[in-house]
């Protein structure tokens, strides 16, 4: 196959796996500066890449126009008119799948991400589990490109530089004269999330003799709405929620000491910038492949896998096996504040 000159990338969701395509996508440009990109992804995700030379977005509106099969349809015909010669799906799925049968009645070669299914299946399994560390989704998604002819090393790429406050945002956070702390609590799934009682306690020792602002991260009312109120009972915490769009989260993310995350894309977004972070993990687990990029594993809070040895049950933790509850409680808020004082001092 020759070398295509203009690539279709495909990723639709979840912001997590959209953030962990920046420093591959840095990577492909700065080595392929004649190659352009075009990156099917909803509008939402774009400010991520408004950094990124030669990727251009087109939005996938995969609930309006581009629903169902006759919208893929008309989604396959308008990505036709831009002369794309290749296909990079990072992503897998029926849509993309759907999307790849007219690409390929088309003569357009396509090349898609390997899951590692049978990898991870045996990594989540409770019986004979096979326990080690998989690939990171960093690598799967440089594999896709090597399988179009365009080999990357993200291993020497530099991380996205910190981004300029804008005046509605600094409105908000006031004078860096502390170190900024953000913190994201919330995850998709309750076996996610850090118990709301435990983050408070973290928050409550944070308070306690620390040089620090903690900024809270949260979308969607009822995240809001807890943030809002956690706000008012510490002294050094704000809440961002609903006052920023995302690009100004972006911007103040990238301005951090510090992330504390759980496996979601706050901490993603904040690794892109090179900021530390913190993860704490329940019933999923590093293993996975999808711990936030350059991050030491130190940096990755872990249950009691003595007390919990089926941890991971699953990939994405939308599973609770019976007893596995409260793995998170096995995690000390303790353990939380001095690991942020480690890396602070």
């Amino acid at each position: 196959m020759e070398r295509p000159h203009h690539i279709l990338v495909i990723r639709l969701s979840a912001m997590g796996d959209v953030a962990m395509m920046v420093p591959v996508l840095k990577a492909f440009t700065e080595k392929y500066p004649d190659v352009k990109l075009t990156l099917l992804t909803p509008r939402f995700f774009a400010p991520m890449f408004k950094d990124l030379s030669n990727v251009q977005i087109f939005e996938a509106e995969v609930k309006g126009r581009h629903k169902g099969i006759f919208g893929l349809k008309k989604l396959s015909s308008e990505l036709l008119d831009l002369k794309i010669d290749a296909v990079a799906d990072l992503h897998n799925v029926l849509r993309s799948n759907i999307l790849k049968l007219f690409f390929k009645l088309k003569g357009i070669p396509v090349r898609q991400l390997d899951k590692g299914r049978k990898e991870k299946k045996a990594l989540t399994r409770s019986n004979n589990k096979i326990f080690e560390q998989l690939k990171a989704t960093h690598e799967r998604y440089t594999e896709v490109f090597d399988k179009l002819g365009y080999p990357i090393d993200i291993n020497s790429v530099q991380v996205l530089e910190k981004q300029e406050l804008t005046e509605n945002l600094s409105a908000i956070t006031g004078e860096k004269d502390k170190n900024w702390i953000g913190i994201a609590p919330f995850a998709q799934h309750a076996s996610k999330a850090y118990p709301e009682d435990l983050m408070k306690e973290v928050l409550l020792k944070l308070q306690k003799g620390q040089n620090l602002r903690i900024f809270l991260f949260g979308g969607g009312k009822e995240e809001t709405g807890k943030l809002a109120a956690w706000e008012k009972e510490f002294s050094n915490a704000v809440s961002v929620a609903g006052k920023l769009s995302f690009e100004e989260e972006l911007s103040l993310i990238s301005n951090l000491d510090l992330m504390l995350a759980m496996d979601s894309g706050n901490g993603h977004l904040a690794a892109n910038f090179g900021v530390p972070v913190i993860t704490i993990w329940g019933l999923t687990h590093p293993y996975t492949g999808f711990a936030p990029f350059r991050q030491p594993e130190t940096n990755s809070l872990l249950p009691d896998l003595q007390k919990y040895p089926a941890i991971p049950t699953s990939i994405y933790g939308k599973n609770i096996p019976q007893g596995y509850e409260e793995v998170m409680r096995s995690i000390p808020p303790q353990k939380v504040v001095e690991k942020i004082n480690e890396i602070l001092n």
